[in-house]
């Protein structure tokens, strides 16, 4: 039976559009990191790298070669963790020239870098791309966090967090880092703004 991330992972994937808190546990990804404004050509070239990436691993056994352990799945979304320069820190508004990223798809646990080399090797000869060479694979653990679904415009994402924030003082926690998560449930490209779906998720710990 196919895995879908949709329907088996709703907890980490579907949240409400209020405040919850949840664990996440250890992450396999595909990721490649930058800086500057993602409205950009940069960042668009480096989600089709990402995505080449996963379908390259998700495609394996209609190539030829089963990993050890696969299972039919549902590619995950997009991901995005979001930080500023120490310039960026400072200024009073959001310069988009000044943000910091890793953006990311996970990966099946059964991923080994024996199955991310295969997957390279594919994409070298099927679609190359100069960013290829700045994909790594790596485990994340986010652990205690808090996240929430907003619907619209990024740019209206500071009310949700604003919401997130309430979230915290009323349950004695406190955020470990000025870094945030961001899951993308639409494609930017494809779904107007008012109707894009994002989860906003950042670690916390008890205040003491």
């Amino acid at each position: 039976m196919k895995h879908e991330w949709r329907k088996k992972e709703k907890a980490l994937y579907i949240p409400k559009q209020t405040p919850e808190l949840i664990t996440v546990p250890k992450q396999k990804f595909f990721m490649i990191k930058g800086t500057g404004n993602p409205n950009g050509e940069e960042f668009a070239e480096k989600i089709g790298v990402l995505y080449s990436m996963a379908y390259a691993v998700r495609m394996m056994p209609k190539q030829g070669y089963t990993p050890e352990g696969y299972f039919e799945y549902t590619v995950y979304p997009l991901e995005g963790v979001w930080d500023l320069t120490e310039e960026g820190r400072k200024l009073n508004t959001l310069n988009k020239d000044e943000l910091v990223y890793s953006i990311m798809i996970r990966q099946p646990n059964f991923v080994t870098d024996e199955v991310v080399e295969r997957a390279l090797e594919r994409v070298r000869k099927k679609k190359p791309h100069p960013f290829l060479t700045d994909v790594t694979f790596d485990t994340m653990e986010d652990g205690l966090s808090v996240q929430m679904l907003h619907v619209g415009p990024y740019d209206d994402e500071p009310q949700t967090f604003t919401q997130m924030e309430r979230f915290l003082e009323n349950n004695h926690l406190k955020r470990t880092s000025l870094i945030h998560r961001e899951i993308y449930l639409s494609d930017f490209r494809r779904v107007e703004q008012a109707k894009l779906k994002t989860v906003l998720r950042y670690k916390v710990e008890h205040r003491q």
